[in-house]
């Protein structure tokens, strides 16, 4: 053997190999096929893209983030199923998710049990962080958000006599319902026709029969997507011309594929405008965009937030323990995310401002900032 091949391979074998940081586990539980899977799908994307950004520029700590994943399937019983796997099996310090209030509803007491912090990037449910205090998130609240939209029907609208649709299996429609009813009454509004379905109905014609004969001059549908698209299609198909609006839980891609024109003049809150020309949220547009070759909706720029918000408790706390974790969430202040600046409040909601969206030639256009 040549000699200084030898020695080569004598230094090889001598020196130390030195061990990669082990990862910071965090998890995720989300929506990734089933019902909900268009909040699950674009929320994991922004996760994934603030993960890989985050490692890429040195990690957290100097280690990296490892993310672990576990899809719900939309289905009732398989969030607290994926929580208590991700902690008993999987480790992880810290637990992202869910897009749905009444998967968090259903995954957070196992969460505040163990004593593991959770991080929901757009559960709405003002019930969501009261179960205790391990339990944040990076979104505004219904109570807010129904405030926001009763302002919105009032003096945008210009809406004095409303009917409501509320999915009663649906926590998340109906605190959005009960916030919004209270506001738009105390606001000198009336509530002609109050009507009531359930997630995986498809028809909405006697609910809206009921309201054209009430004489109501706009519509609130306080669910998700799906039925908010079915009941506009059906609408329109009844004459029934007046506005129709909704809560964020109207912001997913098939809202426009389900709803096709009949979803025109229609308005939704949403936490987040691709429009916006600040330089955060396009430049975050152009990240996500180069990545997944689509433009991201709130649940993308919302988990992105998770991300980042979690991180940066995780620095701040210097430790990757999840009690430290905790105590720099609850601390945060002013954190400059895509979605607005984030303050976690005494009952660790995030406070920010909210988006009013609206549909024009098939595509979402920003209409105004609004707070209550």
């Amino acid at each position: 053997m040549h000699r200084l091949a030898a020695l080569a391979l004598c230094a090889a074998f001598a020196a130390p190999v030195l061990p990669a940081a082990e990862p910071i586990r965090i998890g995720e539980y989300a929506s990734l096929t089933g019902k909900e899977a268009a909040y699950g799908e674009t929320s994991h994307k922004g996760i994934v893209l603030a993960v890989d950004e985050i490692n890429a520029a040195g990690g957290v700590l100097g280690r990296p983030l490892g993310l672990i994943t576990a899809d719900n399937q939309s289905k009732q019983g398989e969030s607290a199923t994926a929580v208590k796997k991700l902690i008993s099996r999987d480790k992880v310090v810290a637990i992202l998710g869910e897009v749905a209030s009444i998967r968090s509803l259903e995954a957070a007491p196992v969460i505040q049990a163990a004593k593991i912090p959770m991080v929901s990037s757009a559960s709405v449910n003002s019930k969501v962080t009261e179960v205790g205090d391990y339990i944040f998130r990076v979104c505004f609240v219904d109570a807010f958000e129904g405030n926001v939209l009763a302002k919105f029907a009032r003096e945008h609208l210009g809406a004095k006599k409303v009917a409501i649709l509320t999915s009663v299996s649906n926590a998340y429609s109906v605190g959005m319902t009960n916030v919004f009813k209270a506001r738009f009454l105390a606001d000198g509004g009336a509530v002609v026709a109050e009507q009531k379905y359930s997630e995986g109905d498809k028809d909405f014609r006697a609910q809206l029969t009921a309201v054209k004969a009430a004489g109501a001059d706009a519509i609130f549908a306080s669910g998700y997507y799906t039925e908010a698209a079915l009941i506009c299609v059906q609408a329109r198909q009844l004459g029934l011309n007046v506005p129709i609006f909704g809560g964020d839980g109207w912001d997913a891609p098939p809202l426009l594929e389900i709803g096709g024109a009949a979803m025109e003049g229609t308005y939704f809150c949403a936490h987040y405008s691709p429009e916006d020309p600040s330089s955060a949220v396009q430049g975050f547009n152009q990240r996500y965009q180069a990545r997944w070759g689509s433009v991201p909706d709130a649940w993308a720029a919302l988990g992105y937030d998770s991300v980042l918000v979690l991180a940066d408790a995780i620095r701040r706390a210097g430790s990757a323990e999840p009690k430290a974790i905790r105590d720099a969430l609850a601390q945060t202040e002013d954190f400059p995310a895509v979605t607005g600046r984030i303050t976690i409040d005494e009952k660790r909601n995030a406070s920010k401002s909210a988006v009013m969206l609206t549909v024009k030639d098939g595509k979402y256009k920003f209409v105004a900032s609004v707070a209550p």
